[in-house]
């Protein structure tokens, strides 16, 4: 029988929300609870989650900010599948059951929440900012359009770790820089602006660097900005094998050993 949402917008479900809830003061571990919300066929999943937040358990925590795909703080697991909640549409799902629960690999804090500084950690530590220490000219430092497209899709990151979570090796060894990072040192490595390529591929030559890596795909599956993650990763790792970081093999750097 249709509900009165439904009759007014063909679209609307009677969703059953399984949500993944840990308070560390009264929990011992993480477990689920259930919620039932009428949605409309445009609220995104962050507007479910709202709905139950204020209307059902103000208890719930969980980070959001700019809600518009840009921020990538309320990155989730979203019946299974690392995403941000406020890009995947009610319409879009697949069930009427929608099963939430923390990304994987970093310490939850409560609930939805994880504590992202393993992440940041990773991600400062491959220097991601630009480097040149040659005399400043008198105007902005230029690029052809062919150099600029050289880094264009690792500069849509936006640090939700999206990919990162969504790595097996990741999951298993937390010691491992993981793909943001590599993604976001692909960023400066391959800007011609950028003198600081080789100090960068150092970092990443390492066991817990690119060669980490098992080319599973998750993070490129994963990545709400549609990078080109694995192919982003490989280039890197071409890089180190071969000394060149240019698209014509043309710049070469050395790395040392």
């Amino acid at each position: 029988m249709l509900t009165q949402a439904q009759l007014i917008d063909p679209q609307a479900r009677s969703l059953t929300l399984k949500i993944s809830r840990y308070n560390p003061e009264v929990d011992e571990k993480p477990h689920w609870e259930e919620y039932k919300v009428e949605a409309d066929g445009h609220d995104r999943v962050l507007d479910v989650i709202q709905k139950v937040k204020w209307e059902q358990d103000d208890t719930l925590s969980l980070r959001r900010s700019c809600a518009h795909g840009v921020c990538g703080s309320d990155a989730m697991r979203i019946n299974g599948m690392n995403g941000l909640a406020c890009k995947i549409l009610v319409k879009n799902l697949k069930s009427d059951t929608l099963t939430l629960e923390p990304i994987l690999g970093l310490p939850v804090i409560k609930d939805l929440i994880v504590d992202m500084k393993p992440f940041f950690d990773h991600y400062k530590a491959v220097m991601p900012f630009l480097i040149n220490d040659e005399p400043p000219p008198t105007t902005e430092r230029l690029q052809s359009p062919a150099e600029r497209a050289r880094f264009d899709d690792s500069t849509k990151c936006i640090l939700c770790a999206c990919c990162t979570t969504a790595c097996p090796p990741f999951w298993g060894d937390r010691k491992y820089v993981g793909p943001a990072a590599i993604v976001n040192a692909h960023r400066f490595i391959f800007d011609s602006r950028d003198r600081g390529a080789a100090e960068r591929l150092e970092i990443l030559n390492d066991a817990e660097g690119v060669w980490r890596c098992r080319t599973v795909f998750n993070c490129t599956s994963a990545c709400p900005r549609d990078i080109k993650v694995t192919q982003t990763i490989s280039e890197v790792k071409r890089a180190l094998m071969t000394g060149n970081i240019d698209l014509d093999a043309v710049q070469t750097v050395e790395i040392g050993h």
